[in-house]
């Protein structure tokens, strides 16, 4: 079983439905479960916040955290996370930032370096920090896996 197989069948197992944030994966974790039979079951819906901007409209994220945080912080990941689960039905929330590269956006930030979060319905948020190395694609696809992962994880708590 595939890790997306398995985000699947526990969330369906659970009768939960799932929500995700994404920036620098631009979609690719969505489309990772959206792969899996069954996905319709659980899956409410992707938003993909790619821009500061974006995350304000679409996530209500606080402009304030932006600028004392940036967009590549446990802060903002966990704002994004908390954004979309108040805004969809779902039942957890997953969210990843980072900088994908290959240049880096100004901020001591380095490239490969994604913070991803998770939230759930009477569950409080969890962030963990990861930092990856290669091209952009392949730390987007590394991101996108680690989300999967971290989901996992918490759904294995739960």
């Amino acid at each position: 079983m595939s890790d997306a197989e398995e985000v699947i069948s526990r969330l369906s197992a659970a009768s939960q439905t799932i929500v995700l944030a994404e920036s620098c994966t631009a979609g690719l974790v969505a489309d990772l479960l959206a792969q899996v039979p069954g996905a319709s079951r659980v899956l409410w819906g992707s938003y993909v916040s790619y821009t500061g901007a974006a995350k304000i409209a679409m996530l209500g994220l606080d402009e304030e955290i932006l600028r004392r945080y940036g967009a590549v912080s446990r802060e903002t990941a966990c704002a994004m996370a908390q954004g979309a689960l108040q805004r969809s039905r779902a039942d957890i929330a997953a969210a990843v930032t980072g900088l994908a590269g290959p240049e880096g956006d100004g901020s001591p930030v380095p490239v490969g370096t994604l913070w991803i979060a998770t939230v759930g319905r009477g569950m409080g948020v969890e962030a963990q920090v990861f930092q990856y190395t290669g091209s952009r694609q392949a730390v987007r696809s590394a991101a996108a896996g680690a989300v999967i992962r971290e989901l996992i994880r918490r759904l294995s708590s739960v």
